[in-house]
């Protein structure tokens, strides 16, 4: 993160002040709680635990509050306060096909072993402003409980229903857990990068950007048309295993939304025609971004597969080198503090070459000047 700060003691202070008088707002309004940004903002707090990457809701509602709702600072104040946090053990692969499913969709086929669950979403909303919300407040609203109970494990669709005859590509399953992974936060990237930095590097970039990049492949910059093979979002458990016992323990659970994409692909020397595979996943209820996160993820493959590199979504350097908003923003903004210096240094160059430019020009009419004065009058 690029940050250098100047100034003198009595004017930062008072920023400091009136930063905070901004973020209370008007006193007649009941200051907002940490609590109610966990429970009703709890989409924002999903972005801020992603991109921040630390799975904490209630961190994640104070530093949006923090940050009066800007989500990129509360991201920055998240990864700021991660690097304070001891690293005690690693976690065991997370089990999603085991996950408690509250949501669980698939755009590729419609009747499923386990059932399509449309869960909590915005997809059949009409995008009008309610009103009464600002009114009167919500009315309370309970879910009416399903007939059936889900299944305790939902197969996965790609796996159940394409892979069986082998038109989809296979994933490696390692089944050694204490196999290397990289880890971007502690490591300097090199490129090229293995998927597991690749796919990293997405779970924790800017939404937006993965958003436009994962659109730019559905409008043809890369040769990439996919499909939602399927989307889940549930809890998961999550174990560690300490050396000590020497077994798997359960401490806690997680919320994730995981996505899976299918793309054509059409084959090559070695391969037959088949699918091929997109992943994302993220922290929380995020479908927008594990959508994007698989297009990029499976057009960053291009190498991989014999494809031409057509677009910026496949270049892996140009999206794992941008994607980072903390570091954006940082570069970004910095350049709004002193450069006086700076400044003064460019300032000269520019008059010395316009001053260059000048004399030459006047050399230029002079000598025009001259040469016509030398020509004979024409002859009237």
């Amino acid at each position: 993160m690029y940050v250098a700060v100047k100034g003198g003691e009595r004017a930062i202070n008072n920023a400091h002040r009136l930063l905070a008088e901004k973020r209370r707002g008007d006193r007649d309004v009941a200051e907002i709680e940490t609590s109610q940004i966990e429970q009703q903002l709890s989409l924002s707090v999903t972005r801020v635990m992603a991109e921040g990457s630390l799975y904490d809701r209630d961190l994640a509602a104070l530093a949006i509050k923090q940050g009066r709702g800007d989500l990129i600072e509360a991201i920055f104040l998240m990864r700021a306060y991660r690097t304070t946090l001891p690293r005690f053990a690693f976690s065991k692969p997370v089990k999603t096909a085991e996950m408690d499913i509250a949501r669980r969709i698939s755009a590729t086929f419609k009747d499923l072993p386990g059932g399509q669950i449309l869960g909590p979403t915005f997809d059949y909303t009409h995008r009008l402003l309610d009103f009464t919300l600002m009114a009167n407040g919500e009315e309370p609203a309970t879910a009416h409980t399903a007939d059936h109970p889900v299944d305790e494990t939902m197969p996965r669709v790609l796996d159940d229903l394409l892979n069986y005859e082998g038109l989809i590509q296979d994933e490696p399953n390692p089944t050694n857990d204490d196999a290397p992974v990289a880890d971007l936060t502690r490591e300097a990237v090199k490129f090229p990068a293995d998927r597991d930095l690749r796919l990293q590097n997405l779970a924790r970039g800017d939404e937006g950007f993965v958003l436009a990049l994962g659109y730019s492949t559905q409008r043809g910059y890369a040769n990439s048309h996919a499909f939602v093979g399927e989307i889940r979002y549930g809890s998961v458990a999550v174990e560690i295993e300490p050396e000590e016992l020497g077994f798997a323990i359960d401490i806690g659970d997680i919320e994730l939304t995981e996505c899976e994409t299918v793309n054509k692909f059409k084959g090559s020397k070695t391969k037959l025609p088949q699918f091929t595979r997109g992943y994302g996943l993220v922290f929380g209820q995020n479908e927008r971004k594990s959508i994007s996160m698989a297009l990029v993820d499976r057009a960053m493959r291009a190498r991989e597969m014999g494809e031409q590199v057509m677009g910026p979504a496949q270049d892996e350097e140009f999206v794992m080198e941008h994607s980072d908003n903390v570091q954006a923003t940082g570069f970004v903004e910095h350049i709004k503090l002193p450069h006086y210096v700076d400044f003064q240094g460019e300032l000269e160059l520019v008059r010395r070459m316009r001053a260059e430019v000048l004399e030459r020009l006047a050399k230029s009419d002079a000598a025009d000047a001259k040469n016509a004065r030398s020509q004979p009058e024409a002859a009237e």
